[in-house]
């Protein structure tokens, strides 16, 4: 058996001769020198992102709450067949890279249906601390122990998608996922690797981009975030879901959730 540690590569993007498909395919097979990889290759294996009655553990729905529906059915060993090989494969990793172009301002509606799909209640998230009572959740969820490492295409420039753009900032556009999805549930985020006028790229271009994420990929075994999120449970939002007051009084942007 490997002793070594295991990465879940998360892949969406539809064609297969895209750069970002090429960048999966020279990625995996860096990667592959520190880790043991799997890979959700999503276009190319038809995953369905669409919740349905089946997630809720009846083929014709049934009434209730989605969120307690999914949990149910987890706890009785019931998700359908192509959801519990991705809790699967995720449940073994220690890293998982999340990769995909910025569209809309976010990721693809299949990676989107991934997360809905996959990170389910009784997996993902769901009891309380019995210490603490608060619920295990930003920074202890049920996959804590994690880290990602989100890579993402944009057909933007640096400064479009910089701190004063005007589609606004890189970071800040993928809160709901850095912050809301995988921190939610424990995993720990790394800084992102954003490959910029992604749609514009020349032969040269590619290859220093691909130069570029190899390079990271060989020191990610080590690697920690550079401003990591704060944890729920650690008393900076005492009493409330709001930081403190005292905490960087008068800040309103979404990095006063950081830690510095």
């Amino acid at each position: 058996m490997s002793t070594r540690p295991v990465a879940h590569w998360i892949h969406a993007h539809p064609q297969a001769d895209s750069f970002n498909s090429l960048l999966f395919r020279e990625g995996v097979e860096a990667l592959s020198r520190d880790y043991d990889v799997v890979t959700s290759d999503l276009y190319r294996q038809g995953f369905d992102p669409v919740l349905a009655a089946r997630d809720f553990g009846d083929p014709l729905g049934r009434p209730g709450n989605v969120v307690d529906l999914m949990g149910e059915v987890f706890a009785e060993g019931r998700v359908p067949d192509d959801v519990a090989e991705e809790q699967r494969r995720l449940a073994a990793a220690d890293l998982i890279v999340l990769q995909f172009p910025l569209w809309w301002y976010g990721p693809p509606a299949i990676l989107k249906g991934w997360f809905d799909r996959v990170l389910t209640n009784g997996f993902a998230y769901g009891p309380n601390d019995p210490e603490t009572g608060l619920p295990l959740r930003y920074g202890d969820g049920l996959l804590s122990g994690r880290r990602a490492l989100v890579i993402v295409t944009a057909g933007e420039d640096d400064r479009s998608i910089g701190s004063r753009g005007i589609s606004g900032d890189i970071d800040q556009l993928l809160f709901p996922l850095t912050h809301g999805t995988l921190w939610y549930t424990g995993i720990e985020p790394l800084d992102l690797h954003v490959v910029h006028d992604a749609d514009g790229l020349d032969a040269d271009d590619v290859e220093r981009e691909t130069a570029r994420l190899l390079a990271r990929l060989d020191g990610v075994v080590d690697e920690v975030p550079s401003r990591p999120y704060r944890r729920l449970k650690d008393g900076d939002y005492r009493g409330t879901r709001a930081l403190r007051a005292d905490l960087l009084p008068g800040r309103t942007d979404l990095d006063i959730h950081r830690i510095r």
